[in-house]
Order: structure tokens, then sequence, then C-alpha cells
């Protein structure tokens, strides 16, 4: 006789974090933009893995538009999207060297950072600083 699995096995745990991960990124952009784009729209917008309406903060794009050269706010797509996981649990990833070289023009993260094997790496805390002070022009996307 063969019994469902308990709730604690650890497959069960596994799929149930999954699922409340999925829950968690709905809200991630799927449609990224670029700055120059988003700048020239007069209610910079987007839309989520959900399907739903993503408003950018018209003053962060202009922030960013004012702050960044014509090349980066052509290539800069938004929102920046850093990866958490908990395989890592103290730093997030970011796959796009363009994000790299903005964050460093704004003094956001070290120069001395570095673009190694299709990526680059900030502490958490860096990472949401950054989304803190740029709200909606930024987000964290949750990994399993």
């Amino acid at each position: 006789m063969t019994h469902p699995p308990r709730i604690t096995d650890e497959s069960v745990l596994v799929r149930w974090m999954g699922l409340e991960i999925a829950k968690m990124n709905e809200g991630v952009v799927t449609q990224r933009k670029s700055l120059a784009v988003l700048l020239a729209e007069k209610d910079p917008l987007s839309v989520t893995k959900k399907g739903d309406t993503y408003h950018f903060d018209p003053s962060v794009i202009a922030t960013l538009g004012k702050a960044l050269p014509e090349d980066l706010r052509r290539r800069l797509r938004l929102p920046v999207l850093f990866y958490s996981s908990p395989d890592v649990p103290d730093s997030c990833m970011c796959p796009d060297d363009t994000v790299l070289a903005a964050l460093q023009l704004l003094g956001e993260v070290s120069t001395l950072r570095t673009f190694e094997g299709g990526r680059f790496w900030v502490s958490r805390p860096i990472a949401y600083a950054i989304m803190k002070k740029y709200p909606t022009a930024v987000q964290i996307v949750m990994g399993g």
C-alpha cells in the first residue's frame, strides 16, 4: 500500500516553494523597454508576467535619462532585473553588461566590479538599495 507524500517530505516542500516563487514573480515585467523608448512615452509602462500593466515612475525615468548618455539610454532595458536565489543567500546576479555600465556611471556600484561569465554580482543590500533609490526601474526576480 502506498502512502501520499507527507507535507514534511522534501519533494513536497520544493514543489510548494516553486509555486510560491512563481507567484512572487508574477509582477516581473516581461516586455522590457529601452530607457530611450520610456523617455518618449507620455505614460511609461509595460506588461508583467501576469498580464498586468506596469507603470514606471516618470520622475525616475527622467532622472535616469538626464544622468546617462544617449548610447546607454538606447541600450539600457528597464526595469533592471536582479536575480536572487537561495543558493547564493547574500548576493544578487545581473546578466546585463549595459546595466553594469549604467550603474557604474551613476555611482551605484564600483568601477572595480567586473562582468564575468555573462553576469555581475552585487550584495543583496546593494541591489535593494538601488531598487529603493530608483523605484519601478529595478526589480528583483526570485529564483529557486
